[in-house]
């Protein structure tokens, strides 16, 4: 082993003694009421969870309530989810991982909050009538119908994801090569500055009518307007990035010889990086909305438009449904997409908070 490998040995060995240290001082600075307030707060999930359960058998229902044991059974499937997911906390404690533990502390009262809304929810329309059914349905009917029409639903779904990913990465890839070339160029930002200026205040909404007349096929202009909204959002992010870079940057890269090649993509993209991203970020948030609205107003297939289709049937379990579906399935798209920011920006940790 040479002098440097054992060097860095040493700081390692250094960097991990430290941090264990820390964690030893945060939790001596614990008292013993704290400690077992962090345990209640633990194991308040599973509580919550068996006051939704018995808010569901023991409350009479206020209407008729076909199938009930469908919903009693995603409670026990969420918390026995949140069970393994404890124990699994807990032999990595064992083994010296402490994050994992402090991960599920966080996020306890979250799906503390969960159960107690589903059990809100279905006191108000099961229980009560407050939320008048069938225009409000309760969540055992949504379940319900959810998997009798699971196969339909799942087709609406793959239009819907097909539909989403092909004009938002159309519009990103487009957006990154406007919106790097103008904020890299001054000549190239003066011919299209004004575009953008022009399409910006514009709500992509406004689109969809004109191009529902204009595309040859509804596909293909749902596609435009999402992709219009994506690449909108790409471009003004991207440029604001590419000229927030320090000039420094590129006077230094040029003292040692980088061609403007280099000086794009290896000091201006990368320092604009948590820019481009953001702008990233933003652009599937305006795709959802616009392929929400172009599915209701026009595409004959999607989420959107079956939860048309089952409004004009007055079928509100499919709506609302397809309305879970959706959230599920942006939430799940936003989380991605979270993930990889942190993946490309991971040396950004420590230094946001």
């Amino acid at each position: 082993m040479t002098w440097k490998e054992n060097d860095k040995s040493e700081n390692s060995s250094e960097q991990k003694l430290t941090r264990q240290q820390l964690r030893e001082l945060e939790e001596a600075e614990k008292s013993t009421l704290q400690i077992w307030l962090d345990r209640l707060i633990l194991v308040l999930p599973i509580f919550c969870g068996l006051f939704a359960i018995w808010e569901y058998w023991e409350i009479p229902n206020n209407s008729p309530n076909k199938n009930p044991y469908t919903y009693v059974g995603v409670l026990v499937a969420f918390m026995a989810a949140y069970a393994i997911y404890g124990l699994i906390c807990m032999i990595k404690k064992i083994k010296g991982n402490k994050m994992w533990l402090d991960k599920a502390r966080y996020r306890a009262p979250l799906f503390s909050a969960l159960f107690l809304l589903l059990a809100a929810y279905d006191y108000l329309t099961l229980k009560t009538g407050i939320l008048t059914q069938p225009f409000v349905p309760c969540m055992n009917a949504i379940l319900n119908i959810a998997w009798e029409d699971r196969a339909y639903i799942g087709v609406c779904t793959l239009h819907t994801l097909r539909l989403l990913f092909l004009g938002y990465f159309i519009g990103v890839f487009l957006g990154l090569i406007t919106g790097i070339t103008c904020g890299y160029s001054e000549k190239v930002r003066y011919w299209v500055t004004p575009v953008i200026k022009f399409l910006g205040p514009i709500p992509t909404s406004t689109w969809i009518p004109i191009i529902m007349v204009v595309a040859t096929s509804l596909f293909k202009g749902a596609v435009f307007v999402i992709g219009l909204g994506s690449w909108f959002a790409v471009t003004v992010a991207s440029m604001t990035g590419i000229q927030n870079v320090d000039k420094d940057y590129f006077e230094a890269a040029r003292t040692l010889g980088a061609s403007e090649r280099q000086l794009v993509f290896r000091v201006a993209i990368p320092h604009a990086m948590p820019s481009i991203l953001q702008g990233c970020t933003q652009a599937m948030s305006s795709a959802c909305v616009a392929i929400m609205i172009a599915e209701m107003m026009g595409v004959k297939a999607g989420l959107g438009w079956y939860m048309t289709w089952a409004k004009s049937w007055a079928a509100y379990d499919k709506m609302f449904a397809a309305l879970f579906v959706i959230c599920f399935i942006f939430t799940i798209v936003t989380k991605g997409l979270d993930l990889v920011k942190r993946r490309v920006l991971r040396w950004q940790n420590g230094m946001v908070k």
